[in-house]
């Protein structure tokens, strides 16, 4: 039997902290009254809303731009603003992915999906709400006071999102699934998997790993190393994650386990072979740590966040 590795326990002090900290803000950005230039919050729309994003989740994206940004000695109000933005695109994302029409599940985090516990027209305006909203919050002077910044941050998880990110990423997902042709999934190389993953997951941490030296108005040299560090952490996840949809049990995951298989999703693990994919996972965390040598002891809790989403267990 392996070893269940040691728990990094200042590490997930930390990972907590910041979970509190964007519960807080979180609730408070998504609260019932209007902000100015709003006519009202529909108590239905708020109270999904309010469902996706409140209460549950490890809070990974808004940690890693957290911590991006304590590099540089940010203030934590403004990398906290960064990390609740990229958490309501995160938020909105799983409640469509959760719709009959996507991934058609009914449970997320332990509890009945957005669109159980409403309705299907109810989650979809709950995810386009949590979308919009993002975008609210970068535009924010609490975000950064330089109107450039708050450009470019829009810019970047605009890209992150859309097209070229995440909802392209989700598009060539359903084609594999066979969506788009005679029903039965079609077979990706390993190179088209990287792809659509770095897409599909990827380009949301790699933005959470940016925010930071964005927000600091960082040099060229310091944006590419998070960059980098980004884009491992972002494929290392997926391929966790995809070994746990594999390995792990619902009550564990907090969602239905087994699903990518039976979908025939294409994934690293399908493709490699289980093992062959761990050692894969194994070479992207030491990818992520290496590309944080620029920043020395300050990246500790960087480093301890690439171990803990190859060894996580949910």
């Amino acid at each position: 039997m392996t070893a269940r590795p040691k728990v990094d326990t200042k590490f997930i002090a930390r990972l907590d902290a910041a979970a509190g900290d964007m519960e807080n803000l979180l609730d408070r950005l998504l609260s019932a009254k209007p902000e100015t230039g709003e006519i009202d919050r529909p108590q239905r729309l708020i109270e999904s809303m309010r469902y996706a994003a409140l209460g549950g989740g490890k809070r990974l994206r808004p940690f890693l731009a957290l911590e991006t940004a304590e590099l540089f000695g940010v203030p934590r109000e403004r990398a906290l603003m960064a990390g609740a933005a990229v958490e309501c695109v995160h938020c909105y994302s799983l409640v469509h992915d959760d719709l009959p029409a996507m991934d058609n599940d009914v449970l997320r985090r332990g509890r009945a999906t957005v669109h159980m516990a409403f309705d299907y027209a109810t989650a979809i305006l709950a995810g386009d709400g949590l979308l919009t909203f993002a975008f609210d919050i970068l535009s924010r002077t609490a975000t950064h006071p330089d109107p450039s910044v708050r450009i470019e941050l829009v810019s970047a998880l605009a890209r992150a999102a859309g097209l070229g990110g995440m909802a392209g990423g989700q598009m060539l997902d359903l084609a594999a699934e066979g969506r788009y042709a005679d029903g039965r999934p079609l077979p990706l190389a390993e190179k088209e998997i990287d792809r659509l993953q770095s897409m599909k997951t990827g380009a949301l941490l790699r933005f959470s790993c940016i925010a930071g030296p964005i927000l600091a108005q960082a040099g060229t040299g310091e944006r590419a190393a998070l960059h980098r560090y980004g884009s491992a952490l972002g494929q290392a996840f997926q391929i966790a994650d995809d070994l746990l949809d594999v390995e792990g049990t619902t009550a564990a995951l907090g969602k239905h386990a087994g699903k990518d298989v039976t979908a025939g999703k294409a994934t690293l693990v399908a493709a490699l072979g289980p093992d062959a994919a761990r050692a894969r996972l194994a070479s992207l965390v030491s990818e992520a740590e290496d590309a944080l040598a620029p920043f020395a002891e300050s990246a500790a809790a960087l480093r301890a966040a690439a171990r803990f989403i190859a060894e996580r267990r949910s």
